[in-house]
């Protein structure tokens, strides 16, 4: 029984198209064929196809495979390298907020001085 692919948003199948597209553009470019991309990626022409259309039920993998015949398996490291909102929201919580009030520090367990000389013995008299 076939899975049911993912539920994808619209902008993200955009982008799987268009990668889909730039892999079928290299492989054009390499003059190879579906099958022997196929082939040498170890998966069926009917998964080559699903890639090139940015279908989401494709694997990771597969995409990986085919990028891998074509080269192009080390641009796999690009992707998401640049963390640009996860760095801000570590920034953030790093920085001290300004606004807060500063707790005071809990008393130690000292019985507390008579008023008078620092040393409790009363008045300077």
């Amino acid at each position: 029984m076939p899975r049911k692919p993912p539920i994808i948003f619209p902008q993200e199948q955009r982008l799987l198209s268009q990668l889909g597209e730039r892999l079928k553009l290299a492989r054009l470019r390499r003059k190879l064929s579906n099958a022997v991309v196929a082939q040498r990626a170890g998966i069926s022409r009917t998964s080559i196809y699903k890639v090139e259309a940015g279908d989401p039920g494709a694997t990771l993998g597969t995409y990986i495979r085919v990028m891998a015949v074509l080269g192009l398996e080390a641009d796999i490291n690009a992707l998401a390298a640049d963390d640009k909102v996860g760095r801000k929201l570590q920034d953030l919580a790093l920085q001290a907020p300004a606004s807060a009030p500063r707790r005071r520090r809990a008393a130690t367990h000292e019985p507390p001085t008579p008023a008078g000389r620092p040393d409790g013995t009363g008045s300077a008299s």
